[in-house]
């Protein structure tokens, strides 16, 4: 970094550049320690060779599994079971073949542009992990409900990055003859990336006892109501008094009790 910025400020002084600061914006990547938590060395043994994990799960694999390990900036030690688990991702999208349907229910629609809606504004983030987590969900709805051809196309081309190898592969066997790498990153409807119910937590003197699911915009007496038609919570209510009703929309609902 030090040698980056005093040869761009040299390179600014002499008119090169216009820019006094060789980067927009820094990203300090952390580091992958070996699976004992130590720092990876020959001197300890306990060196991962990623040409060794590409030949025993593929390249994809590798990739998924090193962007979903935790925060871009974090230093995470290695381990075999979350590189397994990303295997089974994986393994999971190359069979939502078996999923297509012509009746695509609009849940499946909403989530997926929910997906490519997080997905999108997560890699400008850098925040791959939950990226990833986000198209994790958007499967477990696929396979719950089916998909459409077009929905799967989508969704591949905002795994493409991920899993450049398996994406390409799975786009030729749908027809297409040009590389999924050549086309536009999607984007989404706003409207059906809204939220249709959030998860409200409702707390008895700010314990928490249970949660519903409530419009985005409902009212405060209504988000109350549906509570206290709760069975898990209304037996914390009843008979006791409610001397005071707190709701933070859309976060929390607090009833202070007697």
């Amino acid at each position: 970094l030090i040698y980056a910025r005093f040869w761009h400020k040299f390179l600014y002084d002499i008119g090169v550049v216009s820019t006094i600061e060789p980067f927009q914006r820094l990203e300090f990547l952390g580091f992958i320690l070996a699976e004992d938590g130590r720092k990876m060395s020959k001197r300890w043994g306990n060196v991962i060779n990623p040409d060794d994990i590409v030949k025993l799960v593929g390249a994809d694999s590798l990739r998924v599994y090193e962007m979903f390990m935790g925060p871009f900036e974090n230093t995470i030690a290695w381990s075999k079971d979350g590189l397994a688990g990303a295997c089974r991702f994986l393994e999971r999208v190359n069979g939502l073949s078996a999923h297509l349907t012509d009746n695509e229910s609009e849940s499946v629609q909403r989530q997926l542009h929910k997906t490519i809606k997080k997905v999108a504004e997560d890699i400008e983030n850098f925040k791959f992990n939950t990226a990833v987590s986000a198209m994790m969900i958007f499967i477990n709805e696929a396979e719950k409900n089916g998909l459409s051809q077009k929905t799967f196309e989508q969704f591949l081309q905002i795994l493409a990055p991920f899993a450049p190898h398996l994406t390409e592969e799975l786009w030729q066997e749908l027809g297409h003859s040009n590389s999924i790498h050549l086309e536009s990153f999607p984007v989404a409807d706003e409207e059906l990336a809204k939220d249709t119910t959030v998860e409200i937590g409702v707390q008895i003197n700010g314990k928490l006892r249970g949660s519903i699911e409530v419009a985005p915009d409902a009212p405060e007496s209504t988000v109350t109501d549906m509570a206290k038609g709760n069975s898990v919570i209304a037996k914390y209510l009843y008979p006791v008094e409610i001397k005071k009703v707190v709701y933070v929309p859309g976060r929390i609902l607090n009833f202070i009790i007697n």
